[in-house]
C-alpha cells in the first residue's frame, strides 16, 4: 500500500456521498485517520469564516454528523479519529481543533499526533476511514484539498495494513482534550 495519497481521480473512484450509508450501518468501529494540514470543505464553509472572526465555534449546535454520533454511540458503536499536526499547528488545524470540540461531546474520540511522530511510525500521508477492521476508504483529493472521492478497498492486505496503522497511531495520539489544554487559545493567528 502507497504511503502517499492519489492527487487525481484513480480507477474505482466513487463519490464521497456512496459511502454516507456506512456512517450508519458499521456493526462495531469507525475510525478515520486525518493527514492533511487543511481541508478546502472547512476553508469554504461559513463556520470558517466566523472562526476567523474570532466567533467560539466550539459549542456549535448539533448537525447531522453529530446527531449520528450520538446515536451511534449510544449503541455501544465507537466513532474514532487520529489527526496528524504540525508543531506549530497550520491554520486548518487550529480550526479542526476548535472545531471538534463538539464533536467530542457528541461522542466521537478524536485524537492527535505530531506528524513528525506519525513519520517515524511508518505511518502513511493519506486520509482514509476503516470500517469494522473489513473496509477501507482512502480519500483522494486535488492539489486544493479538495475531496475527489474515496477507493473502496476490501482487500485483506490493505485492510490489515489500515488496522496496524490505527493500532499504531491510537496507541501514540493524545486525546483532544488533553492536547487542546496544553496549546491554550485555539483562535486564528
Amino acid at each position: 500500500m502507497a504511503r502517499s495519497a492519489p492527487r487525481a481521480p484513480a480507477a474505482g473512484t466513487v463519490p464521497f456521498s456512496e459511502i454516507a450509508p456506512l456512517f450508519h450501518e458499521f456493526r462495531h468501529t469507525a475510525f478515520r485517520l486525518e493527514t492533511r494540514r487543511g481541508y478546502a470543505s472547512d476553508r469554504n464553509s461559513s463556520k470558517w469564516e466566523r472562526w476567523k472572526w474570532g466567533a467560539d465555534i466550539s459549542a456549535e449546535p448539533d448537525n447531522a454528523w453529530r446527531e449520528n454520533v450520538r446515536e451511534q454511540t449510544a449503541q455501544g458503536k465507537r466513532l474514532e479519529r487520529v489527526r496528524l499536526v504540525d508543531q506549530p499547528l497550520t491554520e486548518g488545524q487550529q480550526f479542526l481543533l476548535a472545531s471538534g470540540l463538539s464533536n467530542l461531546v457528541a461522542g466521537e474520540d478524536i485524537r492527535n499526533l505530531p506528524r513528525a511522530q506519525a513519520s517515524r511510525l511508518g505511518l502513511p500521508e493519506y486520509d482514509f476511514w476503516l470500517f469494522d477492521s473489513r473496509l477501507v476508504a482512502r480519500f483522494v483529493f486535488a492539489e486544493d484539498d479538495t475531496t475527489l472521492g474515496v477507493i473502496l478497498s476490501e482487500d485483506p492486505t490493505e485492510v490489515a495494513f489500515a488496522c496496524q496503522v490505527r493500532d499504531a497511531a491510537w496507541h501514540h495520539a493524545t486525546p483532544t482534550a488533553d492536547f487542546s489544554g496544553r496549546l491554550g487559545g485555539l483562535e486564528p493567528q
